[in-house]
């Protein structure tokens, strides 16, 4: 990515930085939009280095700042890390190293306790995540007197990542997770990957009836409301632009961000380094 930008030559100042691993976290910029639809997003799929739940967490950390300094330098007055897995390895570094409100999303942990019934929750998430400290912290939190499984899901952030979301493979892949969680009386599930609510059509099928799935997408879009305070744009005062960059192929991000986000979208491409 390039260096510093010259102060007089912001090419997004007052936007709204958003950025994930690849294209999941545009489940996130979607709830971001509909809160505030006055404002300017940019948002950057990390994609020539996802997925990131398969990383070191050095080098999570190091993608988090390269990409969080990028948007930074181009004058974004908010960043939003869109990636669990970003979240629990980098968040804190991230927010030492910049000035701007820096809005995170975790896995919904202390929702899910508050909503089971059976007193069984499944956390759905990367290898990284579900590893962390950070998901070990939220479950002695909130985890008192509830049984809370963690459970990594290798391959699905992939499907993702080729707006593969209904296929046979996709179906089998979800199965492979999910029913094991569900024999062990699980009733809630956690999407703890910002990707995973693009397979929450082909989740609820196979997790049956009465099983809720918790997508914390709209709270970090509140939490970021909160956080812009007087920063925000007056309502009605502004038809919010939404720009899209990526670091991996630019083709195969263009066709997974038109299919998720349901509209017409041009991604521009975003040095690697």
């Amino acid at each position: 990515m390039s260096n510093a930008t010259p102060a007089h030559s912001k090419r997004f100042a007052d936007a709204i930085g958003v950025f994930d691993s690849g294209v999941g976290g545009l489940s996130v910029l979607r709830a971001i939009r509909a809160a505030l639809p006055e404002e300017d997003l940019v948002y950057v799929s990390d994609s020539g280095h996802a997925p990131y739940g398969d990383q070191t967490e050095e080098h999570i950390t190091q993608r988090t700042l390269t990409v969080g300094n990028w948007l930074a330098e181009q004058g974004v007055k908010a960043i939003t890390i869109a990636c669990n897995t970003a979240t629990v390895v980098a968040a804190r570094t991230l927010r030492e190293q910049t000035h701007l409100p820096v809005v995170a999303i975790e896995p919904a942990i202390k929702p899910a306790v508050a909503l089971t019934r059976s007193g069984v929750v499944g956390v759905l998430a990367t290898r990284q995540t579900v590893q962390s400290d950070s998901v070990a912290r939220l479950c002695q939190e909130h985890g008192a007197g509830k049984h809370i499984l963690l459970q990594a899901c290798p391959g699905w952030v992939e499907l993702v990542e080729q707006a593969d979301l209904h296929s046979a493979q996709t179906e089998a892949l979800v199965r492979q997770f999910v029913e094991p969680l569900r024999a062990q009386g699980a009733d809630t599930l956690v999407l703890g990957c910002t990707h995973y609510p693009f397979l929450s059509d082909v989740i609820a099928r196979v997790a049956g009836e009465g099983v809720q799935l918790i997508d914390p997408a709209q709270a970090v879009a509140r939490e970021l409301v909160r956080r812009l305070g007087e920063q925000r744009r007056p309502s009605g005062a502004h038809t919010g632009q939404t720009l899209f960059f990526t670091t991996g192929d630019v083709a195969q991000t263009q066709h997974a961000v038109t299919h998720l986000w349901g509209a017409p979208a041009r991604v521009e491409a975003l040095a690697s380094g």
